[in-house]
């Protein structure tokens, strides 16, 4: 017990002053000390929840229709690439109505290439045998391909994957903030965004689509069917973003805003605001031959479905680089720029739930949450010194400890402290203790046996600590599942008490023992009276 190496004393020293030193930019946050914390020293703090800084607080839920839609697309435009490589299959019009997919092979003798060739663009699902299309032949010479449940899951799922990030991205570009984007459930996204009070703007954000598409005008197309809807086979007709009309334009996508790799608010010569945008190789390139095959003909802009604009193409664009002009603010400009440099959703979103909290709310629950704690702590603190004496000091000590240290440790990575979170803080308090109780009552017992005050002390700590360690296991176990299948305020509260067990295991045990460990060697007492 006494022999308590230096090395051992110094790295807990340093442990100690460590968790000090990176908590307190936390503790000094939003007071009149924190302008004059040095800037060479470590900057880390919390961040505070929704519940306590205020913030917006929305669930979205996936259009299913949509993402049938923009399936079905995207398999049109891979069926109609994959016909007409060699040898090229001489197909009709490509359907997609009724939710499914479907073309006449005009020489029939290469229906069966054409379905080789569909079977060849669907993949298997799982183990089970199944794809996620179903290629048929209905009437000897139309091939139909109708997706399958579980190829539609898949799709989904892997879709709000991808949507997740693009609303992150689109809330926060740089990385910075401490904002909630999860996924719940199979078809639900949870955004929350601490200070953030202007639901609508963060739902105009993240709810456009941002799908840009560019696509020839049809100039065959009849006008008056364009403005009753009616365009010809091959087209569709689609309205302009100004509301003033509509304007028939060629189904095929000939560049998309998959292939952007960045996107800029700017003006244009008349000083309006614009958007200049830049493909990667491979759109740069389509980009370039669509516009050396098409001079002197209109090239539609489309945004989620609607015509920004239908400039003419007067000379190839070569550069990778291009504009994109409408009725644009330098707001709503900035905006759709920061959409389009994020990516497009691959599904539409629509809000479902929609919740704002105030800072005052926060406010006044930190006031609340700081009472509980303060509190708890005193009352702890005078129970210990109360039963225990000297070591219920050594034990208060290692409490105040443990808090520096949890702390901390969330300050170092940048843990966001809720409510939840405020409860597991408390809750490790009494952790913290039970520690020091046990191996407190296991030091009576031996005293009561009538050993001496060395060995009942080196008795107490190293018999103590195997129920220390299965206590603190089982703790660690069940704040682990809660905080890898929770979310949101669940996940919160077991980050803090898994952190809360592994702190207070190491001053209850290690700390306490070192105090303990100096203080006899200094005193050398006779009786202990504990």
């Amino acid at each position: 017990m006494l022999e308590f190496p230096k090395w051992k004393v110094w790295l807990i020293g340093l442990v100690i002053a460590a968790g000090v030193l990176f908590s307190i930019p936390s503790l000094i946050s939003g007071t009149p000390y924190a302008a004059s914390w040095p800037k060479w020293l470590p900057q880390y703090k919390i961040s505070l929840g929704l519940d306590l800084a205020g913030g917006s607080h929305l669930v979205e839920e996936a259009d299913a229709a949509d993402a049938q839609k923009q399936r079905l697309q995207a398999m049109e435009d891979s069926v109609a690439t994959e016909l007409r490589r060699d040898p090229r299959v001489e197909i009709g019009d490509i359907s997609t109505a009724g939710g499914r997919l479907s073309f006449l092979v005009r020489n029939a003798t290469q229906v069966d290439t054409a379905v080789e060739r569909m079977r060849a663009l669907t993949r298997p699902q799982g183990l089970t045998g199944s794809r996620d299309w179903d290629v048929q032949v209905v009437d000897s010479t139309r091939v139909v391909m109708i997706p399958t449940p579980s190829g539609s899951a898949k799709a989904l799922k892997d879709a709000m994957s991808v949507a997740r990030d693009v609303v992150r991205r689109r809330i926060d570009p740089g990385g910075t903030k401490e904002i909630t984007v999860i996924n719940e459930g199979a078809n639900r996204i949870l955004v929350q965004v601490p200070g953030v009070e202007d639901p609508e703007a963060l739902k105009k954000l993240i709810g456009q689509t941002a799908r840009l598409e560019f696509k020839l005008v049809d100039l065959s197309a009849n006008p008056q069917d364009v403005q009753q809807g009616h365009a010809p086979p091959g087209s569709q007709v689609l309205p302009l973003a100004d509301g003033t009309g509509f304007m028939a334009v060629k189904r095929r996508v000939m560049v998309s805003g998959d292939q952007l790799t960045d996107a800029k608010q700017s003006f244009n010569q008349d000083g309006a605001p614009d958007i200049d945008i830049t493909f990667n190789t491979a759109g740069a390139r389509r980009f370039g031959r669509v516009t050396q095959e098409n001079v002197n003909k209109p090239f539609a802009i489309i945004l989620d479905d609607k015509i920004l604009s239908a400039p003419n193409i007067n000379e190839p664009i070569l550069g990778g680089r291009a504009q994109i002009s409408g009725s644009f603010t330098v707001q709503t400009a900035h905006d759709l720029a920061v959409s389009l440099a994020s990516g497009k959703l691959p599904v539409k979103l629509n809000v479902i739930e929609e919740r704002t909290v105030g800072p005052d709310l926060g406010k006044d629950s930190i006031h609340k949450g700081a009472i509980a704690s303060g509190v708890s702590v005193v009352l702890v603190m005078l129970f210990m010194l109360i039963t225990y004496g000297r070591f219920g000091v050594y034990a208060n000590i290692a409490l105040v400890v443990n808090a520096f240290l949890i702390l901390a440790i969330m300050s170092i990575f940048n843990a966001t402290l809720t409510l939840p979170g405020i409860a597991g803080f408390i809750l490790t308090i009494g952790a913290a203790v039970d520690a020091n109780v046990l191996i407190n009552e296991r030091i009576r017992e031996e005293i009561r046996r009538g050993r001496r005050l060395i060995d009942a002390v080196e008795t107490g700590y190293h018999e103590a600590f195997r129920a220390i360690f299965d206590a603190n296991v089982t703790h660690v176990i069940s704040a682990g599942i809660m905080a890898y299948f929770g979310s949101g305020p669940v996940r919160g509260f077991a980050v803090v008490l898994m952190i809360g067990v592994v702190t207070s295991v190491f001053t209850a045990v290690y700390f306490t023992r070192m105090l303990v460990a100096l203080w006899i060697r200094r005193t050398r007492p006779r009786e202990l009276h504990i």
